[in-house]
C-alpha cells in the first residue's frame, strides 16, 4: 500500500529546513537543492509545494512569525497591562540561539520586501498585528495607572516596536555565538520610563 503523504507536514518540514539553512549560511546559500537535502527529500520534491525560492522565503517568514505568536499566546495567558507587554516583548527579542536564528530569517525577508510589494504587504500586516497588541497592553497599563508617561500610546507603541525590530537586526548581524546584547535590560529601562512622567493621555 502506497504511503499517504501529509502535505501540510511536508510543507512545514521544508519551511523548517529553509530557516535552518538561512540561519546557518545566509539567504544566498538557501538553494532549493540545499533545502531539499536539509529536509531529507529529493530535489524535485519542493516544486509542488514551493515553485520558487521566493515563495519559500515568504512561508519561512510567516512560519517564524507564527512560531513567535504561539509563544506569545502561551506567555501572555492570564496577564494584562505591563506584565503582558513585558512577556510579549521577551518572546520577540532575540534572547537565545533559537530567536537569533529567527532574526536571521526575518532580516533577509525585509531586504527582499524593499522591492517586492507582496512581501512588503506581508510585513505590514504582521507588524500591524503586533502594534495592535502593544497598544492594547499599553491601554490596560494606562487604565491601571502603571503607565503615566505624557506621550500618546500610539507613539509609545511605535517606539517599542522599532526597538524590538532593531534588536533583531543587531542580533542577525552579530558574530556567530554572540548571544548577549543587553536587550532584556534595555526593555526594562524602557518600561520603567513609562511611569515616570505624569499627565499622559
Amino acid at each position: 500500500m502506497p504511503k499517504i503523504v501529509d502535505h501540510d507536514e511536508r510543507r512545514l518540514e521544508l519551511v523548517d529546513a529553509t530557516w535552518r539553512i538561512i540561519a546557518r549560511q545566509g539567504l544566498e546559500s538557501a538553494t532549493m537543492r540545499e533545502i531539499a537535502m536539509e529536509a531529507g527529500f529529493a530535489n524535485g520534491a519542493l516544486k509542488p509545494y514551493f515553485p520558487t525560492k521566493d515563495t519559500l522565503l515568504e512561508f519561512a517568514f510567516s512560519h517564524v512569525f507564527n512560531r513567535t505568536n504561539q509563544r506569545i499566546v502561551r506567555v501572555t495567558e492570564g496577564k494584562a497591562g505591563l506584565e503582558a507587554l513585558r512577556a510579549f516583548c521577551l518572546e520577540v527579542l532575540p534572547l537565545d540561539e533559537e530567536r537569533i536564528n529567527e532574526a536571521r530569517v526575518v532580516v533577509p525577508f525585509w531586504q527582499k520586501a524593499v522591492s517586492d510589494a507582496r512581501k512588503a504587504d506581508i510585513h505590514r500586516e504582521s507588524m500591524a498585528e503586533w502594534l495592535a497588541a502593544i497598544r492594547r497592553y499599553l491601554g490596560e497599563a494606562r487604565t491601571s495607572g502603571d503607565v503615566s508617561a505624557g506621550v500618546a500610546d500610539s507613539v509609545l507603541a511605535g517606539q517599542l516596536l522599532n526597538m524590538l525590530l532593531g534588536a533583531q537586526i543587531e542580533a542577525a548581524l552579530a558574530p556567530e555565538g554572540h548571544l548577549e546584547f543587553g536587550h532584556a535590560a534595555q526593555l526594562e529601562g524602557y518600561l520603567a520610563l513609562l511611569g515616570k512622567i505624569p499627565g499622559g493621555k
